[in-house]
């Protein structure tokens, strides 16, 4: 009852800022343009199809499935549920998205970006040590440890972590101005790019051995 307690809290939470917030996606010119993938009776908008409004229905705009315990037996420790505009249709040119975040003990979610939007994260259970690195020259790291309740922001476009801390599990729910935010994960990204980047620019790059580069890339 706790546990449905603090994550039904922190949906209100979420709700409510992203309420007040301007939304990075341009904004809508109707009350709904739920996404459709059959082109031939819908009309384009944001990069997805509007389904004709007089068929929309009340499961476009519901999804089922926040409250599953994420898949954490993998090498970071984490699992990231995304509920975006692929998911829930209703999102279409709303401006927002969801995610859970689940973290075995001392799991990580990788340093990473969403090109396209904020994140605002709220803990749900466990102890997180999160934190974002701004933009050149300064490269200046913010970070904080977090426990059940706190709130953190992750501005737009700059790399962040959550790291659970703790020898139990952990859960966060984070809230995003995009309905499409995006991510890039910086390793996978650098070291598993396809094709791959090219030897000679990573090691001038991280100013490391040839070898060093081979392994991290075999890594993905």
């Amino acid at each position: 009852m706790k546990g449905t307690v603090q994550f039904s809290a922190a949906l209100v939470l979420l709700a409510l800022a992203f309420s007040f917030a301007t939304a990075y996606d341009p904004s809508p010119l109707q009350d709904f343009c739920v996404d459709l993938n059959d082109t031939t009776s819908a009309v384009f908008v944001n990069g997805k199809f509007c389904k004709d409004p007089k068929l929309v229905k009340a499961e476009d705009f519901f999804f089922s499935g926040l409250d599953k315990v994420g898949n954490t037996s993998n090498k970071e420790g984490s699992a990231v549920n995304l509920v975006n505009v692929d998911k829930l249709g209703g999102l279409n040119t709303l401006g927002i998205s969801l995610a859970r975040i689940d973290f075995a003990p001392y799991g990580l979610n990788p340093p990473h970006t969403h090109p396209r939007g904020t994140e605002l994260l709220v803990v749900l259970e466990g102890t997180l040590n999160v934190g974002f690195v701004t933009s050149n020259t300064d490269n200046r790291l913010f970070t904080k440890v977090l426990n059940v309740g706190d709130v953190f922001v992750f501005p737009i476009g700059l790399i962040h972590f959550q790291q659970n801390i703790g020898n139990t599990p952990a859960v966060a729910i984070s809230g995003l101005s995009s309905q499409n935010p995006g991510v890039i994960t910086i390793a996978n990204a650098v070291f598993g790019s396809n094709p791959p980047i090219s030897i000679d620019v990573l090691t001038k790059a991280f100013q490391i051995d040839a070898n060093v580069v081979k392994y991290l890339q075999s890594q993905f």
